[in-house]
């Protein structure tokens, strides 16, 4: 396993200066019955990390949140928080707070009853549950909310209610599971970057988990991608995107276009690749036997001319769709071997957009041609 799909976590040395807990999956499975929803996980989480599994549904991403919090026993393999095993213990003996898709607030409750209540079963007074419960009302921005009903509050309002309601005892993880997406875009937007000044300011550890892959870019320190119960590629957002180490990686977070590749050669200090598309360059970098060619539609640039130049890829190509997006103009390509080819273009004031069947050169830098298996 390379360096981008490593499953070790940064920063490990430090986990216990942080408050929270870190969290190892040692070969985690979990099957019902001929099913296999997660198969052979191994993951270190380091204490403080925020990481998301992102997934399509059924590839095992809230699966493996639920076998973390103690509402799935494993089929196999173990869950280590701070080192120790806990695969076999009920979920209120982890010490893990757990925000739901649902929110799951008490409907005959305040918002005050709601944050209190795990405090309360905790046997807490009620002058500290109170003085906790009003801490987590700042932290979350509801104060003066204390003596709402659910009911009484809009989707972003029952959000922070729950994840002050998860918090309030102190866990040292918490997990959230698709807590964002009954939200409309902007508030969805908003919320991300409240979740994500949140967790710095609370140093515990997040684990996340979202079909959305913006959100889990914005958010994440890594990200892990799932697909049909196995681990695909764990890394950094920035190198998650930049450098996929597969077709379903690269396809599944962000757009990319795919040429087969027929040859690789060694060209200098780089790669000469014999494409379905033509003659390509790129940079040199390890790449399997079947290798795919790999450049994301928003590192290209269309033109209806350019002339060659150095430390660049150029392709004809015949548009056959352009879409305007607001920001961006989206043009859909036929280049001349027949490969399809999408282009994102900023789109500026006084641009004159190409139309369908109008002839056009897509060109992008050598150094932004990846390989993938």
């Amino acid at each position: 396993m390379d360096a981008s799909t490593s499953t070790a976590s940064p920063g490990q040395t430090a986990a216990t200066t942080r408050p929270g807990a870190s969290v190892r999956l040692a070969g985690i499975a979990k099957s019902y019955g001929p099913h296999r929803a997660v198969a052979a996980l191994d993951l270190d989480i380091a204490a403080g990390e925020f990481i998301t599994f992102l997934g399509p549904s059924g590839s095992g991403k809230t699966t493996a949140l639920m076998l973390i919090a103690g509402f799935e026993r494993p089929s196999a393999g173990e869950i280590f928080i701070d080192a120790q095993p806990v695969a076999a213990l009920p979920p209120y003996r982890r010490n893990i707070g757990m925000v739901f898709q649902s929110y799951a607030l008490f409907p005959h409750l305040t918002v005050a009853e709601n944050v209190g209540f795990a405090l309360k079963q905790r046997g807490i007074g009620r002058a500290a549950r109170r003085a906790q419960v009003e801490r987590m009302l700042d932290l979350v921005q509801l104060r003066g909310y204390e003596g709402r009903y659910p009911q009484q509050l809009s989707g972003g309002q029952q959000q922070r209610v729950a994840i002050a309601r998860a918090i309030v005892f102190n866990p040292r993880v918490l997990l959230m599971d698709e807590p964002l997406s009954a939200l409309d875009k902007q508030l969805r937007e908003n919320l991300q970057l409240e979740i994500k000044r949140l967790h710095a300011r609370l140093g515990i550890t997040f684990v996340y988990v979202t079909h959305d892959q913006r959100e889990a870019l914005v958010m994440s320190d890594r990200v892990a991608v799932m697909n049909d119960g196995r681990l695909e590629q764990i890394a950094p957002p920035e190198q998650l995107y930049g450098a996929p180490t597969n077709r379903f990686v690269a396809s599944f977070v962000g757009e990319a276009n795919f040429f087969a590749v027929r040859e690789v050669a060694r060209d200098g200090s780089g790669l000469l690749l014999q494409t379905e598309a033509g003659p390509l360059q790129a940079p040199a970098q390890p790449h399997p036997p079947d290798a795919l060619c790999m450049v994301r539609p928003e590192w290209m640039e269309v033109a209806r001319a350019a002339a060659a130049a150095p430390g660049r890829n150029t392709l004809d190509a015949t548009v056959r769709e352009t879409v305007f997006m607001g920001e961006m103009m989206r043009y859909v390509l036929q280049g001349t071997t027949g490969a399809p080819l999408t282009v994102k273009q900023p789109h500026r004031p006084g641009d004159t957009p190409l139309a369908p069947g109008d002839a056009a050169v897509v060109s992008w830098a050598v150094s932004d041609t990846r390989l993938v298996e």
